[in-house]
């Protein structure tokens, strides 16, 4: 009990300090809470609608959450760029024209509220609030912001379906170019290699075994003209003729043909009689033949000079026949010859072949490989001209309104009790703390348990100051001076810092805009 005594003087001791602590605080918030402007909060909900059309059907060009969607929104739409535009625009803040950039920051970040709403097998919403003292200004500012949402969200789906599609077709022209590119890199190599291409390959091996067949033939009927000539030299160096067999080969065809027609009349006439039709026919034939070699023989010996020597026919048989069979040797050298190149030519295409294989399989992979690339892109090219088409039509997954901003009628804030009481309380405290603080500081003894603490002893008795009734009278005179005067005091001062600094409303706007608290 005596401790109770003990701290309730001393605290009487100190009532001064306390009250003007808790007086000045105190005072302060009340003010503040009394002169606050009335705060007028306004209020929008937006929407994220799923696509309109499914996705089994045509897939959406922007694939991204709801909730991603709206946080990417939220901080875009705070931005110092904007903040400051739309601050600017509607003169939104009070004295703003006194304020720093970043104050007009701060304050329009401190107005905005932004709530999102999202969950599993839940709508995603994102409520959108901003406080002003005016009314119509909050209303505004919202309004501002709902138009910069939606064409965020206009300008977002649109832009990113444009791009996509452009970056396909892009895509699509350049391996265009390239598969032309490549085809034109086959066609040239193949122009180069035309006699060396792969699939050829069976044909010149069929070549070259025909060619080699043909040699030795070539060479097997040189070798029997070679002989020939060789036998008809030797007969007729030997004997001066020629064989009548090989006469035959001056013979003219007319003379041949005649030779048979009448072999054939002979022995039609060993079958059927004179008047048969078929050997009538047949005699018809002989003679037309008889008369052709006639003329032909005619024609020979009119154009024989009168003045020629005689020749031997003999010899001039051995001659054409010697040059007859020399001109089918040097045809068949040429043949030889001219086969003995071409498998040459052959055998080094069949070389080369493999090599050209190889290359012109590498050249047929890369295009491929792009042919493949190209049918991809052109595939998705094609998606992303519907997911283009679907977003232009805002039949994808688009922002909505589902509330749209008004002038709100009643303020929301300040609540000025609420801040009153606060004040005061915060005041109590605080003067509370520095006479606790003051006592703390205090090491002086004032009771007999401080000498005991203090000193070790312990004392036969204490007596109390007694104070007489004037020191009284002028101890309580100057306790309700100091409380006049801090009475007066503390109003005088807060008048004083309103009418000639600035207004309280305007240092509690900035304090709350600099803490980040509203109301």
């Amino acid at each position: 009990m005596s401790n109770i005594r003990y701290y309730i003087s001393i605290f009487a001791r100190r009532m001064p300090w306390f009250l003007i602590v808790a007086g000045l605080i105190s005072g302060f918030a009340v003010a503040v809470a009394i002169t606050l402007p009335p705060a007028y909060v306004s209020s929008t909900r937006l929407l994220v609608e799923s696509s309109q059309i499914p996705g089994q059907l045509a897939a959406p060009t922007v694939q991204m959450s709801g909730e991603e969607r709206l946080q990417l929104f939220e901080t875009q739409l705070l931005t110092r760029a904007n903040l400051l535009e739309i601050a600017r625009d509607l003169d939104v803040l009070p004295d703003q024209r006194n304020l720093s950039p970043d104050e007009i920051v701060a304050g329009m970040r401190s107005r905005t509220r932004i709530r999102n709403q999202a969950g599993r097998n839940r709508a995603t919403l994102m409520t959108i609030s901003f406080e002003s003292e005016d009314p119509r200004k909050a209303a505004a500012v919202l309004n501002e912001y709902l138009t910069r949402v939606l064409n965020l969200d206009t300008e977002y789906r649109t832009g990113r379906a444009t791009q996509t599609q452009q970056f396909f077709e892009q895509e699509v022209q350049r391996l265009g170019e390239q598969l032309d590119q490549q085809s034109g890199e086959i066609l040239r190599f193949k122009t180069e290699h035309a006699d060396a291409l792969p699939d050829a390959q069976d044909f010149r091996r069929n070549r070259q075994t025909a060619l080699q067949e043909r040699l030795v033939q070539t060479e097997r009927d040189i070798s029997t003209l070679e002989d020939q000539k060789q036998r008809l030299e030797q007969v007729f160096q030997a004997t001066g003729q020629v064989r009548s067999g090989e006469a035959e080969v001056n013979r003219s065809p007319d003379e041949i043909a005649l030779d048979k027609a009448r072999a054939q009349l002979r022995e039609a006439l060993l079958i059927y009689s004179e008047t048969n039709p078929r050997v009538k026919m047949l005699q018809s034939r002989v003679d037309q033949l008889a008369q052709v070699v006639a003329d032909a023989g005619a024609e020979t010996a009119g154009s024989v000079v009168e003045d020629t020597p005689p020749v031997n026919p003999t010899r001039t048989l051995y001659d054409l026949q010697v040059a007859e069979l020399d001109s089918k040797l040097a045809s068949l050298t040429d043949q030889k010859d001219r086969t003995e190149k071409e498998l040459v030519k052959l055998e080094d295409a069949i070389a080369r072949t493999a090599a050209n294989a190889i290359a012109l399989e590498a050249l047929q992979r890369d295009y491929k490989n792009i042919q493949e690339q190209y049918n991809q892109a052109s595939a998705r090219l094609a998606t992303a001209s519907t997911g283009e088409r679907i977003e232009l039509l805002s039949r994808g997954q688009r922002v909505t309104v589902v509330e749209q901003p008004s002038v709100p009628t009643e303020p929301t804030k300040p609540n000025r009790l609420k801040l009153g009481a606060a004040g005061v309380g915060a005041g109590v405290l605080a003067g509370a703390a520095l006479i606790a603080l003051l006592e703390m500081l205090n090491t002086s003894a004032r009771r007999p348990i401080d000498l005991v603490n203090g000193l070790g002893i312990t004392p036969l008795a204490t007596v109390p100051y007694l104070r007489t009734r004037r020191e009284k009278f002028r101890r309580r005179a100057s306790l309700i001076a100091v409380i006049l005067v801090i009475g007066a005091a503390i109003p005088a001062s807060i008048y004083a810092v309103h009418t000639y600094y600035q207004p309280l409303d305007l240092i509690a706007d900035r304090i709350m805009n600099k803490l980040g608290v509203r109301g």
